[in-house]
C-alpha cells in the first residue's frame, strides 16, 4: 500500500486520537503541577438586623474573592511542582502509621483507601469474568441448535443494560425493603440490611461486576470455539483424553489469545469503575480512583474546584493503568514474536 493511500485511510483516527486523546491527557498532566486559586481580599461587610426603629447594624471584614468588571473571579496560576501529588497521595501520612503499626490508618486517607477498592475490584472479578464467561461459552456450543438462540439471547441481557441502570437495578433488589433482601429476611427470619457495611457493598459490586461483563466474554469464547481444530479433538478423544484434559491441553491453549484480550479489556475499564459507585451510592463506604477524582472537581461551598488534586488523582490513574497492562502486553508481545517467527 502506497504511503499516501495508507494515511488518508489513517488520519482522521489520528487526529481524532490526538485532538480528543492526546491533547487533554497533556493538559491534564501541566495542570497536575500547577495550582490555580481565585485572588482574595478582605472587604468590610455590614450586616443590618430587620426592623425600623430597633435596627441595628455591624461592620466585620471579610475575605471574598476579587471579581473583573464582568463579575468572573480573578484567579492565579502558579507552578508548585509535585505538590498536588503529595496532597493526594498525603505520604507523610502513611509514613506514620507503617511506623507505628497502624494500618488501618492508611485506608482512612481517601486515595490508600480508593487504591485499595479499585485493585480489589479489577483483580478479583477479572478470573470470575473469565471463568463464568468461558463456562456459559462451553454450555450453550454444547446445546442444542434449537436451544442456542433463546440461551445466547438471554445471556447477552445483562451487557446490553446501561451500566447506571444496571447497578440501580442490583441496588432496588437488595436495599431496605427490595425483593431478594425480603425473601431472605423471611428465610432466615432476621433483619438484614445489605448497605449498613462496606463489605457487603463490596461483595454486590463483585456480583454485579460479573453479571455485567461476563456476557462479553461469551460472546468472544463461543466465537473462539468455533475455530478449534476439530481433528486435534478427535486425536485427543481417541487418546483417551476426557474433557477436563482436553479443556485443559486443547481448548484453552487456543483460546489463549482471547483470554488475554478480554483480560486487557477488562482491566482498562474495570480499573476506571465509576458508575459502580454512583448506582450502589457507596460514597460512605467504598470509593474507587475514578470516582475520587470525580469528588475533587465537584465544587464545595465557595465554588471552588481542586482541579490540581484532580489532575494529580487522573494521572496516578492512568499510572495504576499502565502498570496493569504491562503483564498481559508482554505475553501478546511474546506471543507475537513467536508467532512472526
Amino acid at each position: 500500500m502506497k504511503f499516501k493511500t495508507f494515511f488518508a485511510f489513517v488520519a482522521p483516527s489520528l487526529f481524532m486520537m490526538i485532538l480528543f486523546i492526546a491533547l487533554p491527557l497533556v493538559s491534564v498532566l501541566i495542570q497536575s503541577f500547577q495550582i490555580t486559586q481565585p485572588v482574595m481580599t478582605q472587604s468590610e461587610v455590614e450586616t443590618c438586623t430587620p426592623g425600623f426603629l430597633t435596627q441595628t447594624c455591624t461592620t466585620e471584614l471579610k475575605t471574598v474573592p476579587v471579581l473583573d468588571e464582568n463579575g468572573k473571579t480573578i484567579t492565579t496560576t502558579e507552578w508548585v511542582g509535585l505538590q498536588s501529588y503529595r496532597n493526594v497521595l498525603q505520604m507523610d501520612k502513611v509514613w506514620a502509621a507503617i511506623g507505628s503499626n497502624s494500618w488501618s490508618e492508611i485506608l482512612q486517607i481517601d486515595f490508600w483507601k480508593a487504591l485499595r477498592f479499585t485493585l480489589m475490584y479489577t483483580l478479583l472479578t477479572l478470573p470470575l469474568v473469565i471463568g463464568v464467561g468461558l463456562l456459559i461459552a462451553l454450555t450453550v456450543n454444547n446445546a442444542a441448535k434449537s436451544l442456542r438462540g433463546p440461551v445466547i439471547f438471554i445471556s447477552l441481557l445483562p451487557f446490553i443494560i446501561t451500566p447506571v441502570v444496571g447497578a440501580l437495578s442490583i441496588y432496588w433488589l437488595f436495599v431496605g425493603d427490595g425483593i431478594l433482601t425480603a425473601l431472605m429476611e423471611q428465610w432466615s427470619g432476621t433483619n438484614i440490611s445489605m448497605f449498613a457495611q462496606a463489605w457487603t457493598i463490596e461483595l454486590l459490586m463483585y456480583f454485579y461486576r460479573v453479571w455485567h461483563v461476563a456476557p462479553f466474554a461469551f460472546v468472544i469464547f463461543y466465537a473462539g470455539l468455533q475455530t478449534v481444530n476439530m481433528d486435534t479433538l478427535e486425536s485427543a478423544v481417541i487418546d483417551g483424553a476426557n474433557r477436563w484434559e482436553r479443556l485443559r491441553h486443547v481448548i484453552i491453549p487456543h483460546l489463549m489469545p482471547l483470554i488475554i484480550f478480554i483480560a486487557l479489556i477488562h482491566l482498562m475499564d474495570c480499573y476506571r469503575v465509576f458508575e459502580e459507585i454512583v448506582g450502589f451510592r457507596s460514597e460512605a463506604y467504598v470509593i474507587s480512583l475514578q470516582w475520587l477524582t470525580y469528588d475533587f472537581l465537584t465544587p464545595d461551598d465557595a465554588g471552588n474546584r481542586a482541579i490540581a488534586r484532580a489532575s494529580a488523582s487522573a494521572m496516578l490513574t492512568m499510572i495504576g493503568i499502565v502498570f496493569l497492562l504491562i503483564l498481559p502486553l508482554r505475553r501478546t508481545w511474546r506471543d507475537h514474536k513467536g508467532g512472526a517467527h
